[in-house]
């Protein structure tokens, strides 16, 4: 966290969201085609200290889990110790989902940022109310190339790329991607 911000008890502060589920699922099935080893996870401090450090404001992580025997004790303690508050669920169809659209919907009237870490359309129709509101910064944190095209096109939602832009992994993932070809560099390919 950044000193300054910590210190003042009047900054602003920005919510992060994290569809857990959508992101490993994303991460195993569509990018690396299995699970996910615990070191090619993301590190889940980065998001906190991108934002922090990006908009210069506390962040506040919401980590929402489906939980249906035991609880992921570990993760949860992990989550914890990073700054996240962990929000445990369980329930009929798709707890997470409903979780998330119900907290975006609480934000709305609250004077707060937020930014979405998940690919799903499903939250499109909150992230749009709250990126319209005046003087609201809204984010989304994802794997570009499987970003739903409904939340790609909310205007005023400023994109981070969880590996490329947040820097949360260790390790360089296998992904394809469309590049710029001001940023080709085709010793990445020999």
């Amino acid at each position: 966290m950044t000193p300054d911000i910590a210190a003042s008890p009047d900054a602003r502060l920005a919510y992060l969201l994290v569809d857990g589920e959508n992101i490993d699922a994303t991460l195993g099935m569509s990018i690396l085609g299995r699970r996910p080893q615990s070191d090619e996870r993301p590190r889940w401090n980065k998001p906190l200290s991108f934002i922090e450090k990006r908009w210069q404001e506390k962040a506040k992580g919401l980590f929402f889990l489906a939980v249906e025997g035991d609880l992921p004790a570990s993760f949860v303690q992990a989550l914890v110790a990073i700054g996240y508050q962990p929000i445990m669920l369980r329930g009929e169809g798709k707890v997470v989902d409903i979780a998330i659209q119900r907290t975006m919907e609480a934000l709305v009237g609250r004077d707060a940022d937020v930014v979405l870490i998940s690919h799903d359309r499903d939250f499109a129709p909150q992230l749009e109310q709250l990126a319209a509101t005046p003087g609201r910064r809204t984010g989304i944190m994802a794997f570009s190339e499987f970003l739903s095209s409904d939340l790609r096109r909310i205007p005023g939602v400023d994109f981070f790329d969880l590996e490329y832009d947040v820097q949360s992994f260790t390790a360089e993932l296998p992904r394809l991607r469309v590049i710029d070809i001001d940023a080709f560099d085709p010793l990445d390919f020999l």
